[in-house]
């Protein structure tokens, strides 16, 4: 399977710079696997496309105010800390900028007095000076928009670029597929018969990783931390002994379902990586939103769906002038 393969182009016009007006107004392109058929809705109708009550596994990862801008104490010189993965309550992962000009131990100075000093070069880890940052980077922080976004980020970024039912902090980039969601939809689709289970998997930067290798099993993929509570592992249970559909809400929550199915493992790091040719264990149906040409999002969507139907809803959203990425419009993948 080559990279080639994952190809194509978007006029940059289609990419989404602003969410919908409303959450469950954006567009929806439904693909049919069996059939090969191609149709149009909304996404508040997503649960007619449905053959019957299914659950929904939905990735509750919150979305951390993971960029920083601040200066250096001394010097007052400009720095930028994105937050890339927690190490305790104290010290991340981080990139930095300028990194070079930034000295071992030296005092960072972020709104709010909040202080953090980089303690390891190498890996780049910074640390903090006070325990539970995340609640004060709520305040202080600026929420991590995609690369794509073509603009600073809003206060009003805060609540559209975290779900409805986000409540784990740990994310750098939203679950995107799940934005859609609105607490009026979620109680129609349990109204109708619809059930939902709550997963966890931490977006991290990886995420936005290009693949490079023209073959591209030789990709090393990125990890991701997930948990799959024991509530959601009853349901899940409860929902195969009723012969019901699973639906994961996103690549995230495909990815935390398969990761499972794999290896029995409840939680921990994975580096599951799904292109064409994989067999899908547990996820049913899949809504996502679409996703970056050569991206291994869009090689999972491919492993589902099929690459030449994947190809051709692709070609049909670009036609119909669908609105793509973070803040663009949705497919349900039946």
């Amino acid at each position: 399977m080559k990279l080639s393969d994952f190809d194509y182009e978007l006029p940059e016009h289609l990419i989404a710079q602003h969410p919908s007006p409303e959450r469950d107004g954006a567009r929806l392109l439904v693909v049919d696997r069996r059939t090969g058929r191609i149709s149009h809705d909304i996404f508040r109708h997503v649960g007619d496309h449905l053959p019957g009550p299914a659950l929904w596994v939905l990735n509750n990862s919150k979305v951390i105010h993971a960029r920083l801008l601040g200066q250096k104490a001394r010097s007052g010189g400009q720095v930028e800390v994105f937050l890339l993965k927690a190490l305790d309550g104290r010290r991340f992962e981080a990139m930095l900028r300028p990194l070079k000009k930034i000295q071992d131990g030296e005092a960072l100075v972020f709104p709010g007095d909040v202080r953090a000093k980089l303690v390891d070069r190498e890996a780049r880890i910074v640390e903090f000076d006070r325990d539970n940052i995340l609640s004060v980077l709520e305040k202080v922080g600026h929420i991590p928009l995609p690369p794509y976004i073509k603009r600073p980020d809003e206060d009003s970024d805060r609540i559209n670029y975290q779900t409805v039912y986000a409540k784990q902090a740990g994310s750098v980039a939203a679950p995107t597929a799940g934005l859609h969601f609105t607490k009026p939809l979620m109680s129609s689709l349990e109204k109708a018969g619809h059930s939902f289970a709550e997963v966890t998997l931490h977006v991290n930067y990886g995420t936005f990783k290009p693949v490079e290798e023209e073959d591209i099993t030789r990709h090393p993929m990125h990890r991701e931390h997930y948990e799959i509570p024991a509530a959601a592992r009853k349901e899940l249970a409860e929902a195969r002994s009723k012969g019901q559909k699973t639906v994961a809400v996103g690549t995230t929550s495909c990815r935390t379902l398969e990761a499972f199915a794999r290896t029995g493992k409840t939680g921990g790091d994975t580096d599951l990586f799904l292109y064409p040719g994989a067999d899908f264990r547990m996820t049913d149906v899949l809504v996502t939103n679409f996703h970056l040409p050569r991206s291994t999002l869009l090689m999972l969507v491919s492993a589902f769906a099929g690459l030449d139907l994947v190809r051709r809803a692709y070609a049909e959203a670009i036609r119909e002038k669908y609105r793509f990425y973070s803040y663009g419009d949705a497919m349900v993948i039946l």
